[in-house]
C-alpha cells in the first residue's frame, strides 16, 4: 500500500497521534502538510520526517480556535499544490475532569472552539482544493464520547460538546458532499494506546482482544478506507471500548 500520488493535510500533527499519522504517510509515500497550534512543533515533526529521507512534507502553524489562522494555514497549502486528496481533522483540544465546575470559562471555550468550530472551518476552508482532486477523503477523529449515550470517560462536558458538534457536522457533510464525490469519514475510538511510531514499542504493543485500541489500528483502518474504490462510501469507524 502506497501513497505516493496523495496530498495529504494533517491537523495537530505536532505530537500524540496526529505525529503518528504524519509519520506514517509520509512513510507510505504521501506528500504531508501538517500543522501544529505553535510552528516550532510543527517543524520539529517536519524534520523527522526528513530525516528519514521523506523530503515532500511541508509545516504550518494553525490555532483551530482562530479563523484566521486556518485561513492562513489553508492559504499556504494552497501556495504548494492546487489539491488536496485527503484532509485529517485530527485537532481538538482535550479537556479532563467529570465535574462542569473545574474548567474555567476560558477553557470551555477554548475546547469547544477547536473541536467544534476548528473542524467546521477547516473542512470549509480546504474543501476548493479537495474538490480540485479525483479521490477526496475528509477523515475526522471524533471520540466515543460523540457517540450518543457514551458516559464512560472521564472528559469534561465541554470536550463531550465538541465532539457530539463534530459527530452531527460530519453526519450531514457526509451526505451533502457525496454528489461532489467527497467520502467524509469518522472515527469513533475510545481511550487508545498511541505508542511512538519510531519506537520499538510501535511493532511490540499487544493487539489481541483482551486489550485496549491501538493507534495502529486506527492508522490501519485510516488507510483501509481511503484506498477502497470511489463506490464505498464507509461513513464511521465505531469501536467496542474493553
Amino acid at each position: 500500500m502506497r501513497f505516493d500520488d496523495h496530498r495529504v493535510v494533517i491537523t495537530a500533527a505536532g505530537r500524540d497521534f496526529g505525529r503518528t499519522l504524519a509519520l506514517r504517510f509520509a512513510d507510505l509515500g504521501a506528500e504531508v502538510f501538517l500543522s501544529a497550534r505553535t510552528l516550532a512543533a510543527a517543524e520539529h515533526v517536519r524534520d523527522e520526517i526528513r530525516d528519514r529521507g521523506h523530503q515532500q512534507v511541508h509545516a504550518y502553524a494553525c490555532d483551530l480556535t482562530d479563523p484566521a489562522s486556518i485561513r492562513d494555514f489553508a492559504s499556504g497549502v494552497a501556495q504548494h499544490t492546487d489539491h488536496v486528496d485527503i484532509l485529517i481533522n485530527n485537532g481538538a483540544r482535550y479537556l479532563h475532569g467529570p465535574d462542569l465546575q473545574s474548567a474555567s470559562d476560558a477553557d470551555v471555550v477554548d475546547t469547544i472552539a477547536s473541536g467544534a468550530t476548528g473542524t467546521v472551518l477547516t473542512v470549509k476552508n480546504f474543501l476548493p482544493l479537495l474538490l480540485n482532486s479525483d479521490k477526496p477523503d475528509v477523515v475526522t477523529m471524533v471520540s466515543a464520547c460523540g457517540t450518543a449515550g457514551h458516559h464512560r470517560s472521564d472528559a469534561h462536558d465541554a470536550f463531550y460538546a465538541a465532539k457530539s458538534a463534530q459527530a452531527g457536522f460530519t453526519e450531514i457533510l457526509s451526505k451533502r458532499l457525496r454528489p461532489q464525490g467527497v467520502r467524509v469519514i469518522s472515527l469513533y475510538p475510545p481511550d487508545f494506546d498511541n505508542p511512538d511510531p519510531l519506537s520499538e514499542e510501535w511493532e511490540s504493543t499487544p493487539r489481541e482482544a483482551k486489550d485496549a485500541l491501538t493507534a495502529q489500528s486506527l492508522v490501519d483502518g485510516i488507510l483501509f478506507a481511503v484506498t477502497q474504490p470511489r463506490d464505498c462510501f464507509i461513513k464511521a469507524f465505531h469501536f467496542e471500548q474493553v
